[in-house]
């Protein structure tokens, strides 16, 4: 069956049911594409969007498994790194001193300087400083002596078998009176403060905990 023109002029658009066979075909298969057309925009444009959302998730999901991966394989290294720094960490705990042995400790610093040939002019501890599981003792130190004597005592109060460390150091020469011999070997004065530290017992942790969470901010 042919198509012509007026079949295309007489076609009634309330009646398809009588529109001629070819018409119906081309009808048809311009409604197939536009529902086509409608589903991609409305269904599969959705689906795609999601599928890019998901294969960009795929990417980093593939990342933390391979983090996640290498974590795993070194578990036991990581387990015996733990172990270790918990046997640092205890060794170092057990240069700090407890409460009672603070008096022993200092007396330590305070013979070294006279061991050494110092003069201590002042010795003096301050207020502990306390911090998350110990406290710090600061020690204002005032002595005489040379150069030499100053780096011998610094060598030793390095060595001791528990912490103790210097900080701001002065140094400057001695004032000479009039009562001192002009011969008499110019000295120095060594200023700095000595620190040292004690771990805190648990009544002493909670406590200051305690005064953290009551102090206001």
């Amino acid at each position: 069956m042919k198509l012509n023109l007026d079949d295309l002029r007489n076609i009634d658009f309330n009646d398809y049911g009588k529109w001629p066979f070819p018409i119906k075909v081309v009808a048809i298969a311009l409604l197939c594409i536009a529902l086509a057309g409608a589903g991609i925009w409305f269904d599969t444009r959705t689906q795609l969007n999601s599928l890019d959302v998901s294969r960009s998730k795929e990417g980093e999901l593939k990342e933390i498994f391979k983090s996640k991966q290498h974590q795993a394989a070194n578990l036991v290294a990581y387990r015996n790194q733990m172990e270790e720094m918990k046997r640092s960490f205890g060794t170092m705990l057990r240069q700090l001193p407890s409460k009672t042995e603070v008096d022993d400790l200092l007396q330590d610093v305070s013979q070294t300087g006279l061991k050494n040939g110092l003069d201590i002019d002042l010795f003096k501890p301050e207020k502990e400083v306390p911090a998350e599981f110990y406290a710090e003792l600061p020690i204002t130190i005032k002595v005489t002596g040379s150069y030499h004597e100053f780096g011998k005592f610094v060598s030793d109060v390095a060595s001791l078998p528990r912490i103790v460390t210097l900080h701001d150091f002065s140094i400057f020469p001695q004032k000479k009176t009039k009562q001192d011999n002009e011969n008499q070997e110019d000295l120095l004065v060594m200023e700095a403060t000595a620190k040292t530290y004690r771990y805190l017992d648990d009544e002493e942790i909670a406590a200051n905990e305690k005064a953290k969470e009551e102090s206001p901010k």
